[in-house]
């Protein structure tokens, strides 16, 4: 008999818990604009979006005036906030506690030793890290992977940070790579700002992966978090499918499999993960 289980460790993590539940607090008392998907995930976004949640983009938010808005986990510039107040608009924060935290941090030291290159080890463009070089005036250098080091001035001081769900392996690398080119004398200085929550799901999920013949990983086409975790269970288990919900799974994928594993990213609810695995009992 086939036997479907999903991982209790997969799906959301705290910030996304909290910013859905401030959302549906909210949603109890009239309108309410979220600035960008509350989530990388399109089902999920759609659920909140039939009971009132609009999303909305920068450009859109400029617009608005006397009217609530969201602010997800990812967190948001201080520009964000200037616009807020100019145009009487009430946030509604429900900025990740661990990135308000690394936020705070970034903007001390930026402010405290400006003659400091602050370098943020992240995604280019994405949300966090947006708010994250926000914190300098933009004057943060995003490196997203050894190949940008180039970018990097090693006669001056450099300061160190990391997106909070980024590789722990790959930001010990480029600490590494970092250290052996800072010129003799030049201060270096480091912080692991990586959110042990996310960090700590890749060898659990390595683990999950490796005990079942058929690995089913749910995470939206966004996510960026959800391809990381997923080429963590390909490492461990070649027969496992990014799928974004029930109607991507291909029935041919269970022939002579006795055991199907389901997991997903921190972006991932955990109704979808249950539709899956009914999706996979009804073959």
């Amino acid at each position: 008999m086939l036997s479907v289980e999903i991982d209790q460790d997969s799906g959301f993590c705290f910030g996304v818990v909290n910013a859905i539940q401030k959302a549906e607090k909210e949603l109890g008392n009239g309108k309410l604009y979220c600035l960008g998907d509350i989530v990388h995930n399109s089902q999920e976004v759609e659920r909140l979006r039939a009971v009132g949640l609009e999303t909305i983009d920068h450009k859109q938010f400029k617009k608005l005036k006397n009217v609530k808005v969201l602010l997800r986990a990812h967190g948001e510039p201080p520009e964000t906030y200037r616009i807020a107040r100019e145009n009487n608009i009430e946030i509604i924060d429900a900025t990740c506690p661990v990135v308000l935290q690394l936020q705070r941090k970034i903007h001390r030291h930026y402010y405290k030793e400006k003659e400091i290159h602050i370098i943020m080890y992240g995604k280019a463009g994405h949300a966090e890290v947006n708010g994250l070089v926000g914190q300098t005036e933009g004057k943060a250098i995003v490196i997203g992977s050894k190949d940008d080091l180039h970018l990097i001035d090693f006669s001056k001081p450099v300061c160190l940070f990391a997106q909070t769900t980024e590789s722990l392996d790959g930001f010990k690398e480029i600490v590494e790579i970092i250290q052996s080119r800072m010129l003799p004398g030049v201060k270096f200085f480091y912080f692991d700002t990586i959110c042990r929550q996310v960090a700590n799901r890749i060898p659990h999920i390595r683990e999950f992966a490796g005990k079942h013949d058929l690995v089913l990983f749910v995470a939206g086409k966004k996510s960026s978090n959800g391809k990381a975790l997923f080429e963590e269970c390909k490492k461990s288990n070649e027969n496992t499918y990014l799928i974004s919900g029930p109607e991507e799974i291909m029935p041919e994928w269970l022939n002579g499999i006795n055991s199907v594993g389901i997991c997903g990213a921190t972006s991932t609810p955990k109704w979808l993960m249950e539709e899956v695995a009914e999706k996979i009992r009804y073959f």
